[in-house]
């Protein structure tokens, strides 16, 4: 709807948030059908396990794409005021002797920490894991300890495996 002052008065934003509640409203029982017994958590669990959220994702990125092609979508920079650069961009390198230096640095620091530590750490963060604890009280004792992100994660994964979403088209 096109209005001369959007703002000017509170029944037009009224009427933006009651249509954005009718359509969060839609999709909601959406989700409640698919449950097995008509709970929102089973429907969320059997969206995702069908792929449904995922479906619903590319259907809103392929309108988004088409409007965008289209011209109905306006997005400065990408179809409107979308000048180029006139001069050359500077691409900034990082030479090989960074990443070396930064791979020692980090040996450095893993050979300094307390390796008992970072595994109790893990450890107890795997056990809380396995039940329904919240996880953030011990993967921040992990991180204090120093484990690095990628061993909390390799924790994790050992524990509960890796998500594939579904192809679905």
């Amino acid at each position: 709807m096109n209005v001369a002052d959007p703002l000017g008065g509170s029944w037009y934003v009224e009427q933006l948030t009651d249509e954005l509640e009718r359509q969060a409203e839609a999709v909601f029982a959406k989700i409640q059908e698919m449950g097995t017994d008509g709970s929102i958590t089973s429907g969320i669990l059997r969206g995702i396990e069908d792929g449904w959220f995922m479906g619903e994702i590319a259907e809103a990125a392929f309108q988004y794409q088409t409007a965008l092609e289209k011209g109905d979508k306006k997005v400065v920079g990408v179809n409107v005021h979308d000048g180029g650069v006139d001069e050359p961009l500077e691409i900034l390198r990082v030479s090989h002797e960074v990443e070396r230096v930064q791979v020692r640095e980090l040996s450095d620091r893993k050979a300094q920490r307390d390796e008992a530590a970072v595994q109790a750490g893990l450890a107890k963060l795997v056990e809380v894991a396995r039940g329904e604890g919240n996880t953030i009280p011990p993967m921040l004792e992990a991180i204090r300890a120093e484990a690095t992100l990628g061993e909390v994660c390799g924790a994790l994964r050992d524990l509960w495996g890796s998500y594939t979403e579904p192809p679905r088209f």
